[in-house]
């Protein structure tokens, strides 16, 4: 009796000392929501924290919009939906891949990569395609044409003439590039590819390896120090994928007026805003992200060639081609390779997102079996699976029906691993298994059972060994049922409920209108002279703005742009406080730019029609139903708020 008394006491001591450490800061329907967990969240969503009164009242308010919309998921039982509980447990598996590895081999491969970053490799290579569930026969097949090819290239063949015969390279673009990959470095190519390339030496071949691809043969054929990264401004004439020969070469022409001016002393920051076509950029005088070695931005290969021939800041290119337009480019700023440090987080993602991760995983499994005391029972109970695994296997029809025992096969720590489970593994991963001897299909299987196996065990830990890791998966947890609950009361409502959508547009109409507009021609002028001469030809009501853009850019494509709309007012800068009439109006200058507007008609605020105005009702609509929903869920989940905890989160 003393003793359990004892117990009872010290369980109870335990959770008063558990909840001064942690507080409760929130409870909805009864269940708690701790200091920590609040915390987390908080931090998360602010970079600079503010603990004072007012900061956070506001911030509960959205915590609890949040936390209601969760539970009510979870009363309706979203989190049991099959399709959810897979999408979350595919979540789980790529939250616990950064804690199911080897740390130390991990760090190896995470220097390695870093190591290869800073080296730029250009090799071309051969391929013979070979599914990976190939038979023996066909494998063996596929190995020795590799080989035959390599061999003519050692008895002195051109390896680019090899790559390009008849039953040559199977890389489609080797027709074109003769198996040429040109320059890359490390995640750039699958891992048994970027192995083999970094560690064959130049002007050698190295021996046939296989992919998931197949098997190939590369030839390293230069080396050289990464570029590092660079940071470049543009100015752009684009040029419309399907746009005629007649607007392609109006576009390079204009482009090379445009370079000519730079050369000749007019100034980048006034040019750019006036005649670059990339809305993404011109606002910042053309300038976009850094691109390069340790970046995960790229550019296309002809555009990042010509951005690096550039040598100092400042200095520009000539128009560059590509798929995009043309480019002018001018050099912002270069850096070298980033130092380890502050690429160690980023390598240390891509590293355990890479087929590299394999290897740390296979000595992580080792280690866990020695944690855990693993004992291995398999020598007579896998005798089953050698003798009853048959064709019908390789057909995906086999059962393990006649299967009567279930022994185990391995142990770790308390848990046993039986025959039942290594059946169940067997036939849901009967796919693309090769056609080979059932005592070799079982000892492989076996292999990738016990090492999935072990790492799913290792996972079921995780949550009690990591808080941080239970903290992200409930946060995946309530993220993708929150989004399906609101999909299901709000946005797809909104959409679909054309009936409740038309009547809150009836009930609202004076919401919807259009503002003061103007139908008209506007004429962009280079300088005042061209706008004079554009509103001269106007006057003439026949001259269509066709030809008056034949005439003016004769002979510059920078001289006039025209545009035709109903134009918001008071939301096109240009046309704000012109005070413009129906009509043709006198030239007039804004911010450098000189405008010709011919008002066909000016038109006067009116209501929207529904067709009109769908767009921005439906967004409405899902406002008030988000509302009212809001309205009914607090009434049916009680939140009660512990305020002496929460106005003190910022004392430690």
């Amino acid at each position: 009796m003393k003793k359990a008394l004892f117990l009872v006491v010290s369980f109870i001591f335990v959770q008063v000392v558990n909840a001064q450490k942690d507080p409760v800061v929130m409870e909805i329907d009864g269940k708690p929501v701790t200091k920590s967990e609040f915390l987390q969240i908080y931090l998360k969503n602010n970079n600079s924290p503010k603990y004072d009164k007012q900061t956070l009242d506001e911030y509960v308010e959205m915590f609890k919009k949040f936390k209601l919309k969760v539970a009510e998921a979870e009363k309706l039982g979203y989190d049991t939906i099959p399709k959810l509980k897979k999408e979350l447990e595919g979540y789980k598996r790529q939250l616990a891949t950064p804690y199911l590895i080897d740390s130390v081999e991990n760090k190896y491969l995470v220097e390695q990569a870093y190591e290869r970053i800073k080296t730029e490799i250009r090799a071309s290579h051969i391929l013979v395609k070979i599914d990976p569930a190939a038979t023996p026969k066909d494998t063996l097949a596929a190995y020795n044409r590799i080989m035959a090819l390599k061999k003519r290239i050692e008895k002195g063949e051109d390896f680019a003439s090899v790559a390009k015969m008849k039953n040559g390279s199977e890389d489609p673009s080797a027709l074109n590039n003769g198996g040429d990959l040109g320059f890359f470095t490390a995640f750039q190519m699958v891992y048994p590819f970027e192995e083999k390339a970094y560690t064959t030496p130049i002007g050698s071949i190295s021996e046939p390896f296989r992919t998931r691809f197949g098997y190939h043969i590369v030839k390293v054929t230069d080396k050289r120090p990464a570029r590092g990264t660079i940071k470049v401004a543009h100015l752009m004439i684009a040029v419309p994928k399907d746009g005629t020969q007649e607007a392609k070469d109006n576009a390079e022409r204009k482009a090379n007026e445009l370079y000519d001016k730079l050369k000749n002393g007019e100034k980048w920051e006034d040019l750019v805003p006036l005649h670059s076509d990339d809305p993404g950029s011109v606002k910042k005088g053309g300038e976009l992200p850094a691109f390069g070695s340790g970046t995960t931005q790229r550019m296309v290969p002809v555009f990042e060639d010509a951005a690096f021939a550039l040598k100092n800041d400042g200095e520009i290119s000539k128009p560059v081609k590509t798929e995009y337009g043309y480019h002018i480019i001018k050099r912002l700023e270069w850096k070298d390779i980033p130092p380890y440090a502050s690429m160690k987080k980023e390598l240390q993602g891509r590293v355990n997102k890479d087929d590299r991760s394999k290897k740390t995983q296979d000595s992580f499994v080792s280690k866990l079996k020695k944690n855990y005391g693993y004992k291995f029972a398999g020598e007579k109970n896998l005798k089953w699976f050698e003798k009853n695994l048959d064709s019908t296997y390789f057909i995906g029809k086999w059962t393990a029906n006649g299967l009567t025992s279930n022994k185990a096969l391995f142990k770790i720590a308390s848990k046993s691993f039986t025959q039942k489970d290594f059946a169940d593994y067997l036939v849901k991963n009967a796919r693309g298994i090769k056609r080979e001897d059932s005592k070799v299909v079982v000892a492989n299987q076996y292999k990738n059972w016990e090492k999935a196996a072990i790492l799913q065990y290792e996972e079921q830990l995780l949550p009690s060994k990591y808080p941080e890791f239970k903290a992200l998966v409930n946060e995946y947890h309530d993220g993708i049922i929150l989004y399906e609950i609101m999909s299901d009361k709000v946005w797809n409502k909104a959409s679909k409920d054309t009936v409740g959508l038309k009547e809150f547009f009836a009930q609202n109409r004076d919401n919807y209108k259009w503002p003061k507009r103007l139908d008209a021609t506007v004429y962009e002028c280079l300088n005042k002279q061209i706008a004079d001469k554009v509103a001269g030809m106007l006057k003439n009501d026949t001259i269509t703005s066709k030809h008056v853009l034949e005439v003016i850019n004769k002979d510059s494509e920078l001289n006039l742009k025209v545009r035709m709309n109903k134009f918001d007012i008071e939301q096109t800068s240009f046309l704000k406080s012109a005070n413009l009439k129906k009509g043709l109006n006198a030239a007039y200058e804004f911010e450098g730019k000189f405008y010709v507007v011919k008002v066909t008609d000016v038109l006067e605020p009116m209501r929207k029609e529904y067709s009109e105005a769908k767009g921005v009702a439906t967004s409405d609509y899902q406002n008030f139903l988000e509302k009212t929903w809001l309205e009914e869920l607090t009434k049916n989940h009680p939140i009660k708020v512990n305020s002496e905890v929460l106005y003190n989160l910022g004392n430690k």
